[in-house]
């Protein structure tokens, strides 16, 4: 009988451990997401302004993207993606990178956080969930939505390097 007990209270804790695990790296939910979304909006805007006009066409390497394109990019690719991937229609903005000047690209940047935004808001949370095939992964829109966030902090994050190269002292993160 004491070995039934000890293996019921024993199954019992790891079984509450289990939950509790599971709580923990539970995914985030949609307003949350939005919530770190605009953090990243606002922090791209940040680093952008930081650099000098005078820096905007620089680049680490021949081959790199500058600056410029580096924040470009991001735009870009949350305007393409979520037309592609996450049902968003025309978005009503382009913008001509050659001749932008910082606050156009600044206007396009926080034009494409907003239509990705509202993209995001509206996927019912079926449509989220649905898998579809994505670069050649079969993926849901959710996931579809952190591939975005992951891909504006890798290349926010090339163009905070390029900041420090210029000499510039990027803007403080703020997690949350």
């Amino acid at each position: 009988m004491k070995k039934a007990l000890n293996f019921l209270s024993g199954s019992l804790m790891v079984a509450i451990f289990m939950m509790a695990s599971m709580a923990v790296s539970a995914q985030t939910t949609k307003d949350e997401f939005l919530s770190k979304w605009q953090n990243s909006k606002q922090f791209t805007l940040e680093v952008l302004d930081k650099m000098p006009d005078s820096g905007m066409d620089y680049k680490t390497d021949p081959a790199a993207m500058s600056f410029k394109e580096q924040i470009h990019h991001i735009g870009n690719a949350m305007v393409g993606i979520s037309q592609g991937f996450l049902k968003g229609g025309d978005p009503g903005f382009t913008i001509d990178i050659a001749t932008a000047s910082k606050a156009d690209l600044a206007a396009y940047v926080g034009k494409s956080y907003d239509y990705a935004t509202a993209t995001m808001k509206a996927l019912s949370d079926a449509d989220a969930g649905e898998s579809l095939e994505v670069f050649g992964n079969n993926v849901t829109r959710r996931q579809v939505m952190a591939l975005l966030m992951d891909h504006s902090t890798h290349h926010r994050g090339a163009a905070i390097a390029y900041l420090r190269t210029e000499g510039v002292e990027p803007p403080a993160f703020v997690g949350f």
